[in-house]
């Protein structure tokens, strides 16, 4: 038997939350991303428990111990649980009886087999004990060590459950596979059949596995073949994947964090803020970094206009629409025109020039001094 350990295993509320299901004698498995990403050796976020006590008797047990308890999707068998200030969302093992491609109608059930059987992806189908045991009923291990992403049992019923399980798949796998052994045919042929069933999920879900996708350290393999086989132009029409690899590749030169945003900006697309249902910050944010990467301005420029952070953001951005490297004092440059302050002021005009030849006067003595690499002094631009 597989046991992992992990320092979270060993966390009191970790261990808690299992021990007062077990001492009712209930099943308590941790399941998905926090066992998954355990395994794979990477950082674990989530503590999602799966068990085979109905949802009112979890909610009893844990309040009785004196634990808050939020009906979070009690219809579908899951509460939120919080221990020691940490959320646990546990579901009841379950199965679908029925499904629209949004939303499923659930029986719940005592067998780990059948919970298992509803999942996604056999990657996300591996449980463990609070002991750290392996708990593995359709053999995801193999895969896992693989690093090959496979739909549970038949891809293609797998998705007409959740439609919103075509982009979880290349986003699985941009985070998860190993892009040298390529897509899993089934699962590709499933994706492409049934691309008319992404209409059918709201916006923001969709913008949430787009954003999550595009944070991955290499996505551009995963979004290469969205185009291709037609899901990406389904849910942005008018995008490009030209620029990205060229986007990725600089990123990792220059050591900066995937950038979901700025990925979304090198993809471009028509009226993406909506489809994707952007926060009004990130919508202003795309907006900002599309129209400077594109405007032809100088790194300095868009140092001095948009300050440093969002000046280099653009400056990566029109590197990779060009498909060129930024030049090698583009970020200095930057940094530059981020620090530099205009030093004519509306006041120092007035009252010779009022009204609208006061806003064009300023900008073209703006212009000249950005023009002389902010050099010009006040008394130089107003002589």
């Amino acid at each position: 038997m597989t046991v992992i350990s992990a320092s979270w295993l060993s966390m009191p509320a970790v261990q808690l939350v299992c021990e007062l299901l077990e001492a009712a004698g209930h099943q308590a498995l941790y399941v998905g991303g926090c066992v998954r990403n355990t395994l794979l050796d990477q950082p674990v976020a989530d503590h999602d428990l799966s068990t085979d006590a109905p949802p009112q008797a979890v909610i009893t047990i844990m309040e009785d111990a004196g634990l808050k308890v939020i009906p979070t999707g009690i219809d579908h068998g899951t509460v939120t649980v919080l221990a020691d200030g940490e959320p646990f969302e546990i579901t009841t093992f379950r199965h679908d009886i029925e499904t629209d491609g949004r939303r499923a109608v659930v029986t719940f059930a005592t067998d780990v087999i059948e919970d298992a059987r509803r999942r996604d992806f056999t990657m996300n189908a591996i449980y463990c004990n609070r002991h750290g045991q392996i708990i593995d009923p359709l053999d995801g291990m193999t895969d896992l060590r693989a690093r090959r992403l496979r739909f549970v049992g038949i891809a293609s019923e797998r998705v007409r459950e959740d439609y919103l399980r075509i982009l979880r798949f290349f986003r699985f796998s941009a985070w998860y596979a190993d892009p040298d052994q390529g897509f899993d045919a089934d699962a590709l042929d499933a994706c492409t059949s049934h691309i008319d069933g992404l209409a059918r999920i709201s916006a923001e879900r969709v913008g949430s596995e787009v954003r999550k996708l595009l944070a991955a350290p290499n996505p551009s393999q995963s979004v290469a073949v969205m185009q291709t086989c037609g899901v990406l132009p389904a849910i942005l029409p008018g995008s490009d994947v030209t620029a990205l690899p060229v986007l990725v590749h600089l990123e990792e030169l220059l050591g900066r964090a995937p950038d979901p945003i700025l990925r979304l900006a090198a993809l471009g697309g028509d009226q993406v803020a909506t489809r994707l249902r952007l926060s009004r910050s990130d919508a202003r944010r795309l907006e900002t970094l599309s129209a400077a990467a594109r405007s032809g301005q100088a790194a300095a420029e868009l140092g001095y206009r948009h300050g440093a952070q969002a000046g280099q953001a653009a400056v990566l951005l029109n590197a990779a629409l060009m498909g060129v490297p930024p030049a090698e004092t583009a970020f200095d440059d930057v940094a530059r025109g981020a620090a530099a302050e205009f030093p004519v002021s509306a006041s120092d005009l007035m009252p010779d020039t009022v009204g609208s030849a006061l806003g064009a006067a300023l900008k073209a003595l703006e212009r000249r001094w950005i023009d002389s690499g902010f050099v010009l002094t006040k008394a130089q631009l107003l002589a």
